[in-house]
């Protein structure tokens, strides 16, 4: 089948196009408002962009709370969702009114950040601590600005709990990070790891 993004006649049940992009790793933004109130929300919207400097970047769909805290205090956190907290991340997404804390929503314990003013789940395997370096609002041909902001960070400090370390190396078959497959599905990603060395000067 072919179809074309501007008619978006795909006859399909639903919009096939985020489950095409997939899996996609969730990163659980953690930000705190100058009021003080806790936040934290999960984006599938989320990756590495850089890793001289370390850059991450979270885009979030229309001006939301994470969005908002990030910009006003120039620093978010990043903790990576794990299969053992998949059901609080699905209860952290709930639409809350601004100062509701989504810790206390999803049942999670919050702790400050090491090196900026942000919380982060105490319960993850691994957390990033960033600051932000720049918030764009990415544009389509017709150079219209598209309904999503794009916020990049500059990792500053990393958390790894020891209980996912073997040999050296974060096992995943221990982390066992989650990702967003489309639709309502998601993905175990320690279920099925293996290992593939990449020719040399490999790039991408």
């Amino acid at each position: 089948m072919f179809y074309t993004t501007d008619t978006n006649q795909h006859g399909l049940k639903n919009d096939p196009f985020k489950a095409i992009v997939a899996p996609r790793p969730i990163g659980w933004i953690g930000t705190k408002g100058r009021d003080g109130s806790l936040n934290l929300s999960p984006y599938s919207f989320f990756n590495i962009v850089s890793d001289r400097p370390k850059l991450v970047m979270f885009s979030s769909s229309g001006r939301k709370h994470s969005l908002k805290n990030a910009e006003e205090t120039g620093v978010f956190t990043a903790s990576l969702a794990s299969r053992h907290l998949a059901e609080k991340v699905n209860a952290s997404s709930e639409a809350v009114e601004y100062g509701v804390s989504e810790f206390e929503v999803a049942g999670l314990t919050a702790k400050m950040a090491e090196l900026i003013d942000a919380p982060y789940v105490a319960e993850a395997y691994t957390v990033l601590e960033c600051r932000v370096t720049e918030v764009i609002q990415p544009k389509g041909l017709d150079g219209e600005g598209a309904d999503a902001f794009m916020v990049f960070g500059q990792v500053i400090g990393i958390h790894i709990s020891e209980e996912i370390l073997r040999d050296g190396r974060i096992d995943m078959s221990l982390a066992r990070p989650i990702a967003r497959m489309g639709y309502r599905d998601y993905a175990d990603g320690g279920a099925d790891v293996f290992e593939m060395v990449r020719p040399a000067g490999a790039g991408g």
